[in-house]
């Protein structure tokens, strides 16, 4: 099926990670690649370009008193193993309700620790965390990427303990306030739009009180997810091994234009208007769902909608990527027939309009 050239978004790339990156980002990599790529990341020329980067995240995110801007390599899954090691000292909780917080809960079932205090919810909704005896550290996702629910940022009334918060497709295109969490991390390839094998914590002194503690007890710990290093790395405006340097810079270009943009309140606000477009019309389309049901928990950068039954999502799906619309596929495990669809910052809101055009003209059809 040919989907006639004036209905397509202009870019037709939808997807919730890797996700679209601005050609500008690649221009700035191609200029100033000659610099930085196949140079030593421990030299000026790299260093400089990963301060730029802990200078445009500080801004964007208005650092609290005291909080700092870590990274290393490895991602958003390296970084669990990092705070299983690092972090916890003796017993987590963590709010189950999606992939990632499913995966963070296995990393705190280590076996130097105590099993976990698990809060589980099914996929669509969401689960919440909440004081309790013996916890030092809560653990949720902002934003679970694999079904489009998300849950507010609050801190847990708990003196003694750590909340830490898995952002890695909410950070840079869901607004926060850093000052009600102690652990606020992300990987680059969604909001961000770079390239993955990397991770930024964004932590408190709370947060860098206990990564000490724990760096300096008898646990053993591997060199590789050592955060006291990562700290110690970061100041210095490096990584402990090699870094992706290609992935910084896209990394930087893209925090920068969202900070020229107007911050993190604009860029919400155009992501909130590229989901509000799809919920909004899910609403009113009989042959579409809203697959989370509460619109409070509904994501602004990840919109997952249910088919109705005569409507082969698969179908629908490939005729769209034949097309050059890509990436708008259910995940996996969920084993749903459904449409997932990345609204990162990156994503222009008239391409989100184009994108139900072409939705509506090839089911129409079928």
């Amino acid at each position: 099926m040919q989907i006639p050239a004036h209905l397509l978004p202009r870019d037709g790339r939808f997807g919730s990670g890797p996700s679209l990156i601005r050609q500008q980002q690649l221009d700035e990599l191609l200029d100033r690649g000659r610099h930085v790529l196949g140079t030593s990341h421990r030299q000026a020329p790299v260093k400089q370009l990963v301060a730029q980067l802990r200078q445009q995240l500080a801004e964007l995110f208005q650092l609290p008193d005291g909080y700092e801007v870590l990274l290393s390599n490895g991602g958003s899954t390296a970084f669990w193993d990092a705070a299983a090691f690092g972090l916890i000292r003796e017993r987590a909780q963590t709010a189950v309700f999606g992939e990632f917080g499913g995966k963070f809960a296995k990393a705190a079932a280590a076996p130097w620790l105590s099993a976990p205090d698990v809060r589980e919810a099914a996929p669509g909704s969401v689960a919440f965390l909440e004081a309790a005896a013996d916890i030092d550290l809560y653990a949720t996702p902002q934003n679970e990427t694999s079904t489009g629910a998300i849950v507010p940022v609050r801190r847990v009334a708990d003196e003694d303990a750590l909340t830490m918060i898995d952002a890695t497709s909410s950070a840079g295109g869901v607004e926060v306030d850093l000052r009600e969490c102690d652990v606020y991390y992300f990987a680059p390839q969604k909001n961000f739009g770079a390239d993955g094998g990397l991770w930024v914590a964004i932590v408190s002194p709370k947060a860098l009180d206990r990564i000490e503690e724990i760096a300096t007890s008898d646990r053993y710990i591997p060199e590789f997810l050592r955060l006291d290093t990562v700290v110690t790395n970061s100041r210095k405006e490096q990584t402990y091994n090699t870094p992706a340097i290609a992935t910084i810079s896209l990394f930087e270009s893209q925090v920068r234009w969202m900070n020229e943009f107007g911050g993190l309140s604009a860029i919400a606000a155009r992501t909130r208007e590229s989901s509000h477009l799809l919920y909004d019309w899910a609403e009113r389309t009989d042959w579409v769902t809203p697959f989370v049901a509460e619109p409070a928990h509904r994501s602004p950068v990840v919109v997952t909608l249910d088919l109705a039954d005569g409507v082969d999502g698969k179908q629908v799906s490939s005729i769209l990527r034949e097309n050059g619309v890509v990436d708008i596929d259910p995940y996996r495990k969920l084993g749903r027939n459904q449409l997932r669809i990345g609204t990162f910052a990156a994503v222009e809101p008239d391409d989100v309009r184009a994108l139900i055009g072409c939705l509506e003209y090839v089911v129409e059809r079928l």
